[in-house]
Order: structure tokens, then sequence, then C-alpha cells
């Protein structure tokens, strides 16, 4: 699609980086705003959002570079313009930020699960905007497909394959995190007990992704089971069983309240 937003001399602006920004911009805006609902001090709020950001961005880069080690094995190859233009890998995004973030809230004795739970919309709605990013780029490409809606990439910065229709696996998955956002923001205000929204995303995104790996064809991410699943897709089979773990909680804080009756 636009690789890049302009071009001049050595200096260039990737389409992608735009997008990743105001993703970011965006999504801790919705957690400042979230922490106030919440009752969590919303400077504290932000500064875990910084942490998240550069942990997140460090991780993401990381997983790619181990996913794909033949390709990006020395520096020339990780300072190219291919592996900045790149999203990376966003389970190695999620695994760094909840390290880094795991640090912060015991450093500063926030609430965990609340302060999860007031994450998580934002999380979902800056990934949202970062698959626009990806599509501008067309990194993370589907399958070639014969869909009226296949997309077909021709520009020769693209990542994706060129002239040929593929699957838009990238608005796919902006789809999903932008239902994914509206869903969590409205549980927020009605949310009956703490990990409700953070169980939430886990299950909807975990689900998501892992049928969406199955119209992937980007190289890397790896491969589990003899190559019957990518490890994005075992990542994905965890993240739904912590999902539905918080969501037990539910019933086991219920139950006093059924003997009660």
């Amino acid at each position: 699609m636009f690789p890049q937003i302009f071009h001049i001399g050595q200096f260039a602006l990737p389409t992608y980086g735009l997008m990743a920004a105001i993703g970011l911009v965006v999504g801790l805006s919705v957690v400042v705003r979230g922490a106030r609902l919440q009752g969590i001090d919303p400077e504290k709020a932000w500064n875990l959002g910084l942490v998240a950001i550069l942990s997140a961005l460090l991780g993401a880069k990381l997983l790619m570079i181990a996913t794909e080690w033949d390709t990006y094995h020395d520096w020339h190859a990780i300072f190219s313009m291919q592996f900045l233009q790149a999203a990376g890998v966003f389970y190695g995004g999620l695994i760094g930020a909840i390290l880094a973030c795991s640090w912060y809230i015991r450093r500063n004795r926030l609430p965990l699960l609340r302060t999860c739970d007031v994450f998580a919309p934002g999380i979902a709605l800056g990934h949202a905007f970062g698959r626009l990013g990806c599509f501008a780029a067309g990194c993370c490409y589907g399958k070639p497909t014969r869909l009226p809606w296949g997309i077909t990439f021709s520009n020769p910065l693209s990542l994706a394959p060129l002239n040929v229709a593929l699957q838009p696996t990238q608005l796919y998955e902006f789809l999903v995190e932008l239902g994914n956002f509206a869903i969590l923001w409205w549980l927020l205000k009605h949310k009956k007990f703490e990990g409700q929204i953070i169980g939430t995303y886990l299950f909807i995104y975990g689900v998501a992704r892992f049928f969406l790996e199955f119209l992937r064809d980007d190289p890397g991410r790896g491969s589990v089971f003899g190559g019957a699943l990518s490890a994005t897709q075992l990542i994905s089979i965890f993240l739904v069983i912590a999902g539905g773990l918080l969501w037990l909680r539910r019933a086991e804080l219920q139950q006093p309240t059924r003997a009660a009756a």
C-alpha cells in the first residue's frame, strides 16, 4: 500500500511508525481515562504505559530476530529498513510488556488485576492502529486468495509479495481489535470483579489470533508439534486458558452469595 509517508534524502518516515505512534498516544489516553474510572493514580498509569511501550517494542523486535534468525543474524540486517519498517512479533511485545509492567506494578504497589483491567482496552485500541500500519507496510500479510476483497500490493517498498491478491489479515485483526476495544471499554464501566476485563481481552484476542494464523503467509513466528501449529498459536492457547481462569474467579466470588441465598 503506502509503506512511506515521504522520503527526503536519507530520511524516510515509515507509515507503520506513524500509525504505531498514533496508536500509542490513543491507547495511553484510554488508559489514563480508565485509571480515573477505576481509582488508580493517572500519573502512575501513564508512567506504566511508557514502560509497557518501550518493553513491548523491544520484545517484539527480539522475538522477530529469534524466529527469523536466518534473516536477522547480523547487525546490518537488524539496522536495515526492512527490519525497522516491520512490526515485529506482537506476542514478543506482549511478553516483554508483561514482564516489565509486573516489575513496575510491584514496585509501585498498584493493584495488579485492577491495573491490568485498566490497560486492556488501551492495548486493544493501540494494537488496532498498529495493524493499520502493518497493512500500509505490507508486513503480516495473508495467503493468496481469490476472494473479491483480496488485497494486491504493488509498491516495491512493500514487505508483501507483489501483484498477487492476498488475504487482508492485517485488516481482519484491525477489526477484531476494534471490536475487542468496544467490548472491553463497555465492560470496564460495568465490571463485576477484578480481572474481568483483562481476562476478556486475553480470551477474545487469543481465539481470534489462533484462527487468523491459518490465514497468515508471512515468514517467522516459529512452529511447534512438527509444524502443525505456529509458536504464536501455542501462545494463543495459553492466553485463552489464562483468560478463562480469570473468568473462573467470578464463579468463585459468587459462591458465598449463592450459599447465603
